[in-house]
């Protein structure tokens, strides 16, 4: 091969290597567009995604809240501070019944959704409303179903407890610290309204006071 032959081949040799360089850094450059491009996407759609969650998550908030401040209907309340709340001994003598409020006993009933099957002291349930527990009680009206239903409710409930009342003039009763509702059924959707406003609801005198650990019953 002459050396004209041989310039020309190499001349040939270099540029489709040049080519070829340059074909592999036009696609690197688009690879890497399309990742910049895949990515930014993605970021956007997350952060959309996120602002999407956190308004549906702020008007969840702002509607429970909203929700809390009405009232049950039908509910019964006594303004706080007709409430005395000193610890005394013996039996007290309240102005409704079941009692929703008053002097009461230095113990309190265990009400970590603790279902009693007798009578219990008001003087005692009466602490656990100052806790923040709800009080469910029955007469013999209860039908048999309801009490059921009642019992499962209460029982996956912290900070309430259940026990049979005869003397009240209502089937089914709820007792809250200065709330009360009565109902017929346990199908009654009041039930559950009352048990979310008013269990650790802000009537409480004594938010975060424990249910564990007091009296139970004999």
């Amino acid at each position: 091969m002459s050396k004209t032959s041989k310039k020309a081949a190499a001349a040939s040799r270099k540029e489709r290597i040049e080519a070829m360089r340059r074909a592999d850094q036009a696609r690197d450059r688009r690879n890497r567009i399309l990742t910049i491009t895949l990515s930014t996407v993605i970021v956007a759609g997350l952060i959309g995604w996120g602002g999407y969650a956190l308004n549906n998550a702020n008007e969840k908030s702002e509607q429970q809240a909203a929700e809390a401040k009405k009232p049950v209907q039908g509910e019964k309340t006594w303004e706080a501070k007709k409430l005395t709340r000193n610890h005394v001994q013996g039996t007290v003598k309240y102005a409704m019944s079941p009692p929703v409020g008053g002097d009461h006993s230095q113990a309190w009933m265990t009400c970590e959704g603790t279902v009693y099957t007798e009578a219990i002291p008001n003087e005692n349930a009466v602490h656990s409303l100052e806790h923040g527990a709800v009080w469910v009680t029955y007469n013999d009206k209860a039908a048999d179903a309801d009490l059921k239903a009642l019992e499962d409710k209460v029982s996956k409930t912290p900070y309430s407890l259940m026990s049979p009342a005869t003397d009240q003039s209502g089937t089914i009763t709820l007792s809250a610290w200065g709330r009360q509702l009565t109902v017929d059924k346990a199908s009654d959707p009041r039930i559950d309204q009352f048990l979310t406003k008013y269990v650790q609801g802000p009537q409480t005198p004594e938010p975060g006071a424990a249910c564990s650990g007091g009296l139970m019953a004999s």
